[in-house]
């Protein structure tokens, strides 16, 4: 069975519309999934143009109406873009309230099960912010939105997978943040990823969190007093998990093959590998150019994937943003939505 899968369309002045159009326009995403996007049919027209594809849109009310045929994008149409209005690469309060509107839509029938997984294209935080939704980003509205207090930014480039004990806080915050029942709570989520990825007794790295992971107490405490029991602690319930591990080193290996994930304490530490593999910079153009990436919220009762990059405002409507990162976050949402039927068949 192709599990039914939900893509919202992001901010309609960003790069999300295209990169979303050219993304089905590979014949090899209907064979993995039924697509249906949420959003505008109108700004989705202008974005099959914009990336000179050949398909077509088909607006419809619900899933009902979808023909889930290659060549047609269907579009489950909120009609809440005014197009006279809307600049392309501009923050716009229009845009930044539409898409929370496909968020919510995609959540409601994600829950509802007529949907068995969300992708979503990028937002813009100043936009969602000027529309009156005060969140710094997807997870967190994704968060309230289900219900969910336990939940974390799962992060993949290449053959690297990255999980996030804190993320969108100051440094000094998150050290506080640093509690054995919080990293605990991430190894478990880490596993549970994993296993829904088809990787059998995955095999999780735990970061430190201070230099040499604290040199025996020299350099600080928190990997004896709270990362070390929290591995313990999974170890137990018998997750495959090995740490603290020094920062420096512990992303090298699992780059190499040693582990599955591993589980970064802040936001930096986590990210900065991810975008060195998943991305690479040309001085001459003076511009990202984007390899992979992919980022998941795990803990949630639903699935949801979503491209590892921003609106990418300056290059939007040029057709020259790079799908890579929004085709494999709907191929990592289907093989994860087909897991989890399966198990619900068995």
């Amino acid at each position: 069975m192709k599990p039914t899968i939900g893509i919202t369309m992001g901010d309609a002045a960003g790069v999300g519309p295209e990169i979303i159009s050219k993304a089905l326009s590979l014949k090899e995403i209907y064979e993995v999934c039924k697509p249906a996007v949420i959003g505008d049919s109108r700004v989705m027209e202008q974005a099959v143009k914009i990336a000179k594809v050949d398909l077509k849109v088909k607006p419809i009310r619900d899933l009902r109406e979808a023909v889930f045929e290659y060549g047609t994008i269907d579009v489950i149409d909120l009609r809440n873009i005014e197009l006279n209005k809307l600049v392309m690469g501009k923050v716009n309060a229009m845009a930044g309230k539409a898409s929370v509107d496909y968020i919510k839509k995609a959540v409601a029938l994600a829950l509802s099960d007529a949907i068995k997984a969300i992708v979503t294209a990028p937002i813009s935080k100043e936009a969602i912010n000027k529309a009156g939704y005060h969140y710094s980003g997807h997870t967190e509205l994704l968060a309230d939105l289900t219900k969910t207090k336990d939940y974390t930014m799962m992060l993949i480039a290449g053959s690297l997978r990255v999980t996030h004990v804190t993320t969108h806080m100051s440094l000094k915050e998150a050290c506080n943040k640093i509690r054995k029942e919080r990293i605990y709570q991430v190894i478990k989520l880490t596993d549970k990823a994993l296993r829904e990825m088809e990787i059998e007794d995955p095999k999780i790295a735990v970061a430190g969190l201070n230099p040499h992971c604290g040199e025996g107490g020299l350099f600080g405490r928190e990997e004896i007093e709270e990362i070390k029991p929290a591995v313990e602690m999974a170890i137990k319930e018998g997750i495959n998990v090995v740490g603290p591990l020094p920062a420096d080193t512990v992303f090298v290996r699992a780059r190499g093959g040693a582990y599955d994930a591993v589980v970064a304490m802040y936001h930096d530490q986590g990210h900065i590998p991810i975008k060195m593999l998943g991305l690479e910079w040309n001085e001459k153009r003076r511009e990202w150019t984007r390899v992979s990436g992919v980022n998941i919220t795990i803990g949630l009762p639903i699935i949801r994937t979503s491209v590892d990059h921003g609106t990418a405002f300056g290059k939007a409507g040029k057709g020259k943003a790079n799908p890579q990162s929004m085709i494999e976050a709907i191929k990592l949402a289907a093989k994860m939505a087909a897991s989890r039927l399966q198990k619900a068949q068995e």
